[in-house]
């Protein structure tokens, strides 16, 4: 332990060694009597300190909930402020003067301190108590003036070179730092600690040359255990001296784990502190359409601590993962940030949204404070409006990129995170079909090369809203491009009862069109490997050209049938009365060749390479 041993008049200490030379941070001065002895210590009886003398105390002093029994001559000789002080005379002879001292910087254990160095008693510095005595030392204006070698003068001394020196006292004097605002603020404490902790930052990883990024975060843990405004400082110091945004970016994010509330409930993430030293335990989680609140955690200080991280983040793409800047808009939503922060955060994820997964995509609706919802409104569980505005930020940006390649590879990974998005809000019974469409079809129709996972959201849909009408089933099926699913989806959708029926024929078309390609192409491979490649896409061409001209037909007959139904219907009014009408042979005659027609196309579907002569096609159509 090092020492400093003054007798009566200042003597400088020979200039302490760095961080590497000092394993013991607790750092001592000894500061020897230099007045007659008139107390050889205190004594504590409940909530009161008394000295230690032969003769009787003349001042009280009451700090916070203690009282000193103290003599008056040894504080006012080097307390300036209790010495301009006008004592009245005691109205119990036995008290002596009283005084009580308002918000004293430290409380009463700082005063305790003081009071034994004003009566020369020894006293210990270290980084823990050295901003705290500090500023007290103001507080009662213990300067040169008074008396030389005053406590003003000893605390300056070993804060500024003693423990500006070492990292670890450094970090344990601003942490102590947190209980003496303003004090420390407008001493300049706290600004001279975050300036040493970045430069000690930035003269390591400069010295390190070209930093690994794990090397690099040897400091993470430390400032991680900081409040919020410092950290905050100590962030902006190492941005201006120029350390790598990515660094910075990583420090962020590692500060948000620790110190950001979860959003299920668990205790992790609680440690960090924002305006207090008390830690804020709120959590929350939603059930049945409502958010509970399972403690008393401020949250006033859980929105400073989003605020904040949210204005350091650095301005460049890469520097902060895409999950953590969900977690960030949640937490904003949750604790009702700022406006104007949420949106700009909605654009940074923008920029990186094809790096989200489904699930940090599903933000909630509720904010803290929001214990029951209006029954005339229905509320979803996930807030697709934000999503809604991401993805339109998403293709903004997009479109600003100028290498069609890159765009085409982040527009397929969004398609696919999309379509997984919309199946999990399907399951919503609250999810009007109109903002589910509206959602659906933000993203451009080019973009989804293949619309199975779409047709999965839309079949979950069908299935969570069972009672939607033909129009409405139709109205959501239009969003879907039978031509863009895959085999297995065609035969899923041709089987699925959900579906309007004109979607389904859609889908047996287009099935059918898939499985004479497959074996046309098959086909193709085994007569000749070596078949020119204009041949085959002609033959395909035919093939789409044949089906379309067999479509045109089919509607033409379906007509007639609509207008042999209209005829047919008039009859019936007419001999409504008979047990027989030429209604329900003709309905008959409908019913058979409807069944016909589908018997036909599955009979084509087995065959596969077989043709149908078109003579045939006609007689059974008719």
């Amino acid at each position: 332990m090092q020492k400093l041993i003054l007798d009566g008049q200042e003597n400088t200490s020979d200039h302490h060694e760095s961080d590497e030379n000092h394993q013991n941070h607790d750092q001592c001065i000894v500061v020897p009597t230099m007045l007659n002895a008139i107390a050889d210590g205190f004594i504590k009886k409940e909530k009161s300190w008394f000295a230690t003398s032969q003769l009787p105390s003349d001042l009280s002093i009451r700090v916070e909930d203690i009282t000193f029994y103290v003599h008056k001559y040894p504080l006012i000789a080097r307390c300036g402020y209790l010495n301009q002080i006008e004592l009245h005379e005691p109205q119990n002879s036995h008290l002596g003067y009283d005084i009580k001292l308002e918000k004293f910087p430290g409380g009463s254990e700082t005063f305790e301190t003081i009071v034994k160095f004003c009566y020369g008693l020894p006293i210990s510095l270290n980084p823990a108590n050295v901003a705290a005595l500090r500023c007290g030392s103001e507080f009662l204006e213990m300067t040169e003036a008074m008396e030389e070698g005053n406590l003003i003068s000893k605390t300056e001394a070993f804060f500024t070179f003693v423990a500006l020196s070492s990292w670890n006292d450094t970090i344990a004097v601003i942490k102590s730092c947190e209980m003496l605002s303003p004090w420390a603020e407008n001493l300049q404490i706290v600004r001279r600690c975050c300036d040493s902790i970045a430069w000690k930052i930035f003269r390591e990883n400069s010295s390190a040359g070209e930093i690994i990024m794990n090397e690099g975060t040897w400091w993470f843990d430390d400032v991680s255990t900081l409040r919020i405004d410092f950290f905050m400082r100590i962030i902006t110091a190492v941005s201006v001296k120029g350390i790598k945004p990515e660094i910075i970016g990583s420090c962020i994010m590692n500060y948000g784990e620790k110190c950001l509330p979860s959003m299920y409930g668990d205790t992790k993430g609680m440690d960090c502190k924002s305006g207090t030293n008390r830690r804020n335990d709120s959590q929350w989680s939603i059930t049945s359409g409502r958010i509970v609140e399972t403690s008393i955690g401020q949250n006033k200080e859980q929105r400073t601590i989003i605020e904040s991280l949210i204005s350091i983040l650095p301005p460049q793409k890469e520097t902060v993962s895409c999950k953590f800047l969900l977690r960030l808009l949640k937490m904003s939503i949750v604790y009702a940030a700022s406006p104007a922060l949420i949106s700009e955060l909605e654009k940074r994820i923008g920029m990186v949204l094809e790096n989200a997964s489904t699930n940090d995509l599903l933000i909630p609706t509720y904010a803290v404070g929001e214990q029951t919802i209006n029954s005339n409104e229905e509320q979803t569980i996930h807030n697709i409006d934000v999503v809604q505005r991401i993805l339109d930020y998403f293709l903004m940006y997009e479109q600003q990129k100028l290498q069609q390649q890159e765009l085409k590879s982040t527009t397929l990974n969004i398609s696919k995170l999309f379509d997984s998005y919309l199946v999990e809000i399907a399951r919503d019974p609250n999810v009007s079909i109109t903002k589910f469409r509206v959602l659906a079809e933000s993203l451009p129709r080019h973009v989804r090369t293949c619309h199975d996972g779409l047709y999965r959201a839309i079949d979950t849909y069908l299935k969570t809203h069972p009672s939607l009408s033909e129009h409405d089933r139709r109205r959501l099926c239009k969003i879907m491009d039978c031509g863009k699913l895959s085999l297995d989806g065609c035969m899923h959708a041709a089987q699925n009862e959900r579906l309007p029926m004109r979607i389904i024929i859609q889908v047996l078309l287009s099935e059918q069109v898939k499985m004479r390609a497959a074996v046309h192409g098959k086909d193709i491979t085994e007569s000749d490997d070596n078949s020119d490649k204009e041949n085959s896409w002609s033959s395909t061409k035919n093939e789409v050209k044949s089906l379309r001209e067999e479509l045109e037909n089919v509607k033409i007959q379906m007509a007639e049938l609509h207008r042999d139904y209209s005829e047919l219907q008039q009859e019936y009014e007419k001999t409504n009365n008979k047990h027989r009408s030429p209604w329900t042979s003709g309905w008959r005659k409908m019913k058979k060749s409807a069944l016909f027609i589908r018997k036909m196309i599955e009979d084509e579907t087995q065959e596969g390479e077989h043709k149908v002569k078109p003579g045939r096609r006609t007689q059974s159509i008719s």
